[in-house]
């Protein structure tokens, strides 16, 4: 077998992690991966000789595209570390975006890509800003992975200005609303346990389906955010409990399919946009439900700090918008009660022209 200057496998090189330890990495044809144990060793060939069957099915892919063009970097890019290590979800949703455009654009050449050119892509996506929006971020991502592999020697979507958001994204549920689907489905039922779970505990559609009995620790329950892989430790609130009360301890999950079975977070989300639409709320979702929660915690008078302690979110700047809403209100409140008192003692008798009776002589 070959070896490189530096003893080691073909493809392989030495190379320091972001950690800054020495490591072996194998590279070969969008297939980037570090290699453990002693070079040359029993382990290590095992290794290897799975990057090299990686290699050869990405080269068969490979073989279908254009050298050099943005079809062949996505190629690359799923290989790569940097994709593998993203979480499934992540993986999935980021392959659909760059999928849709490969369809579209995958023939054409990186190094002819322009500044110019993005800007246009993303301008004709102005009817969706928030598409256009995503579409940008993943493009950013895939591009620097370009520079990083010497594809291109930098990247033509860094200067692209993203949209402003114009409206709100995901509808957030009103109080109103949530009496109408407690309305449509009584307690007891599986779509106001549903409602239960993401409204008192803040989380996504994700990580609520894989609640259960196994995650109850006293008076709380506990998460593990899928997005974030944060851990969280939330009290249960008096509702929730409410609703567990009828739920059966035999099931893995607190919410199961028609076949027993866990729901994924897919299927949860369109499952529950069904019963939304079964109660008159065409414009409700699963996520609302989370914007919700955020929203209640606001106007009781939570910190940012409090409400990221319950949603997990890790900036501050994704929850000011709820605080930011709940202290308009109150200010404005303040403001009207404020100018009512004023105007209220204004309205009194002045004590300086006040006439009293005059006392009688004596």
């Amino acid at each position: 077998m070959l070896r490189t200057k530096s003893g080691l496998p073909k493809h392989c090189t030495y190379q320091a992690d972001r950690y800054g330890n020495r490591r072996v990495r194998f590279r070969r044809r969008g297939v980037s991966v570090y290699l453990t144990g002693v070079p040359w060793g029993e382990g290590f060939m095992r290794q290897y000789a799975a990057a090299l069957e990686r290699e050869d099915m990405n080269r068969a892919q490979v073989g279908a595209t254009l050298p050099g063009s943005f079809s062949a970097l996505c190629v690359s890019y799923y290989g790569s570390v940097e994709f593998r290590r993203l979480k499934a979800s992540t993986q999935r949703v980021r392959r659909n975006v760059l999928e849709r455009f490969r369809a579209e654009h995958g023939h054409r050449l990186l190094k002819d890509l322009q500044s110019s050119h993005v800007r246009s892509i993303i301008g004709a996506r102005a009817d969706t800003p928030e598409a256009a929006n995503n579409l940008l971020k993943v493009l950013r991502v895939v591009l620097d992975y370009a520079v990083s592999e010497g594809m291109i020697s930098s990247n033509p979507a860094i200067h692209v200005k993203r949209y402003s958001s114009k409206g709100e994204g995901i509808h957030t549920w009103s109080e109103a609303e949530v009496v109408q689907f407690e309305a449509r489905f009584p307690i007891g039922s599986k779509p106001r346990l549903a409602l239960a779970l993401l409204l008192y505990t803040a989380q996504r559609r994700g990580d609520v389906v894989r609640m259960g009995w196994q995650h109850l620790q006293g008076d709380s329950i506990a998460v593990r955010q899928e997005k974030t892989n944060s851990p969280l430790l939330i009290p249960v609130h008096p509702e929730l409990a409410h609703a567990l009360a009828s739920v059966p301890r035999t099931n893995l999950t607190f919410l199961i399919t028609e076949r027993g079975r866990p729901f994924t977070s897919a299927s949860f989300g369109n499952w529950f946009r069904k019963r939304c639409n079964e109660a008159g709320l065409l414009q409700c979702s699963a996520h609302g439900l989370r914007k919700c929660a955020a929203t209640r915690l606001a106007d009781a008078g939570c910190s940012l700090h409090r409400i990221m302690a319950v949603t997990g979110h890790k900036s501050m700047s994704s929850v000011a918008p709820y605080t930011k809403r709940a202290d308009q209100a109150r200010l404005a409140r303040e403001a009207f009660e404020t100018q009512i008192r004023a105007e209220r003692e204004q309205n009194l008798p002045n004590s300086e022209t006040q006439v009293y009776p005059t006392a009688k002589k004596r």
